[in-house]
């Protein structure tokens, strides 16, 4: 890779930081717009307008509030759980595809920050040590309750981690790889858009959306900052951007895994007859192929980031309709009826790959 193509690639890795962070800003807005919809009431609208200004006046709030450091907490990983979170959060989102590359004379530009053949290995192992910072905090806070919603978050991911680890496994089986690109690009069967993941492997879909919901802590899974019973969880004693740092990657955690099910299930940056229209535009419109192929692109990362949206809305819909499950009830789900649930997946899966079904 030449000199100029690294510095092309390394301004992708700083838009997906970027982009990734000004989702979670606006995701905060999001929230309580569709809150107040639901709850047919009248959301944000004094910051700007149509409240559009809202995430800027938290984050001023969040920036100029009070630092507070509990008595005997351990200042140094109290501080040092928000950022780990934080940073685990944006690492995850380096390695998804939004889209298939552009491409300028001789200067190819992949929408991706970085290219691996482990890319959903990766992610896996970035979302686990998430959850350190969350144990971290809560930990450090010296406080029973935050201590108990740490606990819980850790219990939580691991039960839910283990029937998302077999979900995907039935998609590595047929595509044979952990590239995220390269799983993207194998739903790219021209003129047959159907064969997006979601209609091999509906099973494996419902388990991963579940443990998706488990693994972002969200309502019905927010066991661990569970206000009614832990005060406000693994969070308690947070205040300032601290605090921000925890909701942040909260949000960046549910737009990365809104990204990872779009690629894995809905066919990434592919849409329906792309390759038709690209050899349209080249045969009816008298463009380049170059040309044609880049504005293609554009549509994927379009089309890519209205699959993400929309999972982000089924995040808040989600919540802001169902209850929260008790704890034990959380824990049925995850290890008697999920993790069961996801191994008939894989045996189902290999019959039907044995049998030349499904390939």
């Amino acid at each position: 890779m030449t000199l100029p193509a690294l510095g092309w690639q390394g301004l992708v890795v700083l838009a997906t930081f970027g982009i990734s962070l000004l989702i979670a800003t606006y995701c905060t807005y999001a929230e309580r717009v569709i809150a107040a919809f639901l709850q047919d009431r009248v959301g944000p609208d004094r910051a700007g307008p149509f409240g559009l200004l809202q995430p800027l006046a938290d984050a001023v709030k969040l920036f100029t509030k009070e630092e507070f450091f509990p008595a005997g907490a351990n200042r140094a990983l109290f501080v040092f759980g928000p950022c780990l979170a934080m940073i685990t959060a944006l690492m995850s989102s380096a390695v998804i595809p939004f889209g298939n590359f552009l491409q300028f004379g001789d200067t190819i530009i992949h929408l991706q920050g970085i290219e691996i053949n482990v890319g959903m290995l990766y992610v896996f192992g970035i979302v686990s040590l998430g959850v350190y910072g969350i144990m971290i905090g809560g930990w450090a806070s010296n406080n029973k309750f935050s201590l108990l919603g740490a606990i819980r978050a850790a219990s939580q991911n691991i039960s839910y981690e283990l029937a998302m680890g077999l979900a995907l496994i039935a998609v590595l089986m047929m595509s044979g790889t952990l590239s995220l690109r390269e799983i993207t690009l194998q739903q790219s069967v021209a003129g047959e858009w159907h064969f997006w993941n979601i209609a091999k492997q509906p099973l494996g879909f419902l388990i991963f959306i579940v443990c998706a919901f488990a693994e972002t802590n969200r309502t019905p899974f927010d066991l661990p900052e569970c206000e009614t019973e832990l005060i406000g969880g693994y969070h308690t004693e947070y205040s300032s951007m601290k605090m921000g740092l925890y909701l942040f990657a909260e949000y960046i955690n549910v737009f990365v895994a809104s990204a990872v099910m779009s690629v894995l299930y809905f066919g990434g940056f592919n849409f329906p007859f792309q390759y038709e229209m690209r050899d349209w535009l080249v045969s009816s419109r008298g463009l380049e192929l170059v040309t044609a192929q880049n504005i293609i692109t554009i549509l994927g990362l379009v089309g890519l980031f209205g699959k993400i949206f929309a999972f982000i809305f089924f995040f808040m819909w989600v919540r802001w309709t169902l209850p929260r499950f008790r704890y034990d009830q959380l824990m049925r789900l995850g290890w008697t009826i999920l993790i069961p649930l996801a191994i008939f997946n894989i045996l189902l899966t290999g019959g039907l790959i044995t049998f030349g079904i499904i390939k």
